[in-house]
C-alpha cells in the first residue's frame, strides 16, 4: 500500500473526503496518537489544517509528539467527538505516516496563510487509512478507505 496525500484522497473519493474534512472542521482540537520511544502509545491534543492539498499537523518546537513523529512517523488522528454524546457527524479517524516539512518555501507559505506561533514543527500526512463510523437509523455504518482501493462499507444492526 502506497500512502497518499490528502489531494490524492480527494481525487479518489471526493464525497468521502469532504465528509471527513467537514467532521474535522467542526472543532478546533483533536486527538493525536503517536508511538513513544519505548513502543507505548502517546495521546495528545492538536489542531489539524487542510491546505495546499495536504492534511497538516502542527506542533510546538521540541514537543514530545514532534519527537515521537521524528523518530517513528506512524500516527493516528481522531476527530473531536464533540461536547455531548451525540457524535454529530459520526466518528472520524485518519492514520498513516507524518513527514516533517522542511522546505523553506512551503513553510513560508504556511506561515503567511496560517500565522502559527513560531517556531513550530509542521508535518505533512501520508494517509494509510481513513475511517468514518456513524449510526444510520438502526445500523452502525463503517466506511473505510485505503490508498489504491475504493471505499469499503460495512453495516451492522
Amino acid at each position: 500500500m502506497t500512502p497518499s496525500s490528502w489531494a490524492d484522497f480527494q481525487a479518489a473519493e471526493p464525497d468521502f473526503a469532504d465528509a471527513v474534512q467537514s467532521r474535522f472542521q467542526l472543532y478546533k482540537l483533536h486527538v493525536l496518537a503517536t508511538v513513544r520511544s519505548d513502543g507505548s502509545p502517546r495521546v495528545s491534543g492538536l489542531e489539524v489544517d487542510f491546505r495546499f492539498g495536504q492534511l497538516w499537523l502542527g506542533m510546538m518546537p521540541g514537543s514530545r509528539k514532534a519527537q515521537d513523529l521524528r523518530r517513528d512517523p506512524r500516527f493516528a488522528v481522531h476527530a473531536n467527538p464533540g461536547p455531548d454524546d451525540s457524535m454529530g457527524g459520526g466518528d472520524v479517524k485518519v492514520a498513516g505516516r507524518a513527514v516533517e516539512e522542511t522546505d523553506p518555501d512551503v513553510l513560508a507559505r504556511f506561515v503567511e496563510e496560517v500565522g502559527p506561533p513560531q517556531p513550530f514543527h509542521l508535518f505533512r500526512t501520508e494517509l494509510g487509512e481513513v475511517v468514518h463510523t456513524a449510526v444510520v437509523g438502526e445500523e452502525l455504518v463503517v466506511r473505510a478507505w485505503r490508498p489504491g482501493a475504493p471505499v469499503r462499507t460495512h453495516r451492522r444492526r
